[in-house]
């Protein structure tokens, strides 16, 4: 913001030249849009400090999230009261990281004050995303842990169902929780560059299959899968499985899952798996999106490289999606 003379036209040409993006601002009534850009750093000329500018900048200032504190670059005129200047910008813009250069200031100068002004707020940037980082990591910690009690309050029922005695019980629970456990542990720590697809469903369903009832049913040809893939795919199982004891196929004794692969025999080879579910409640397609269904369609997009159809049929949730082997396997 520099409205007097060639000024604008001369510090973009400076800051053009550093390969430093620039805008000029010379209307007062545009300067909330500008603003509502969150500009790296702002530079004004003393002349700019009108009192509609000092009320804009504040009003944008307060409104800033905790980890911004935009850097205001102003060159004052060497006939100011810069004392006097300085005093009441603080005092209006309490939330800015304020730079001051007196007029005239050499390129050289104010070139290295704009850039490490640029610098400090690349780092307040670094911050933002670590906030938001941190964030999403918690909702999934916490949308993780529901599952995860979930799991073990229907396993306790299942297990309850079938015993005859408190030892029986508890033996057949402890080993259901264990194998629960060994699914986590495949999930985040798997050491090998590949793993079968056969055994990441058998440790994924193996915590719900009792003795002469198959309530979920599996089948495929065998496939190795990277790692990577893997472990999506293991997630994105655990999180269909959730789901299905909540509200679907497995939340009845009646219900039924099943969790099929095949290889098609064109090339480029194709992946296809298909998740079904039925016997459970009718269901009902949810009127929002909700975190684990966001998850799913996300992670097997990224996977298998085409979006997963999701249908909610009434006799029971089902989930389709198909990629080519060369994006899932290391050796197709």
């Amino acid at each position: 913001m520099a409205p007097y003379r060639r000024d604008a036209d001369y510090l973009k040409q400076l800051f053009v030249e550093h390969d430093i993006p620039v805008d000029v601002c010379i209307d007062v009534a545009e300067i909330h849009d500008y603003l509502a850009r969150s500009p790296g750093v702002l530079v004004a000329t003393h002349e700019a400090l009108t009192p509609d500018i000092l009320k804009n900048v504040a009003d944008h200032l307060a409104s800033q999230p905790s980890w911004s504190e935009m850097p205001i670059v102003v060159l004052l005129d060497r006939t100011s009261n810069q004392i006097r200047v300085r005093t009441e910008l603080a005092r209006v813009w309490p939330r800015a990281r304020q730079l001051f250069y007196q007029r005239p200031v050499t390129p050289v100068e104010l070139i290295s004050g704009v850039q490490s002004a640029m610098l400090a707020r690349l780092r307040q940037r670094d911050v933002r995303d670590h906030i938001e980082r941190e964030i999403e990591l918690r909702r999934e910690l916490n949308h993780r842990v529901k599952n995860i009690l979930a799991s073990v309050a229907s396993i306790f029922e299942m297990t309850h169902r079938g015993a005859n005695t408190l030892a029986e019980f508890a033996d057949d629970f402890r080993g259901r929780l264990e194998a629960l456990s060994r699914v986590h542990s495949a999930v985040f720590h798997a050491a090998d560059e590949e793993v079968s697809i056969s055994a990441i469903v058998d440790l994924t369903f193996e915590p719900y299959r009792l003795p002469g009832l198959s309530r979920v049913v599996t089948g495929g040809p065998e496939i190795m899968l990277t790692r990577e893939a893997g472990t999506t795919l293991a997630l994105c199982l655990h999180e269909l499985a959730t789901n299905a004891i909540k509200y679907g196929g497995l939340s009845t004794p009646e219900g039924r899952v099943s969790f099929t692969w095949s290889l098609s025999e064109d090339e480029p080879a194709t992946l296809a798996i298909a998740w079904t579910e039925e016997g459970g409640p009718a269901v009902v397609e949810p009127s929002r999106t909700g975190y684990g269904t966001r998850y799913l369609k996300a992670a097997l997009g990224s996977v298998f490289g085409m979006k997963p159809v999701m249908t909610f049929a009434p006799e029971g949730l089902r989930c389709t999606v198909s990629g080519r082997v060369s994006r899932l396997s290391r050796n197709p």
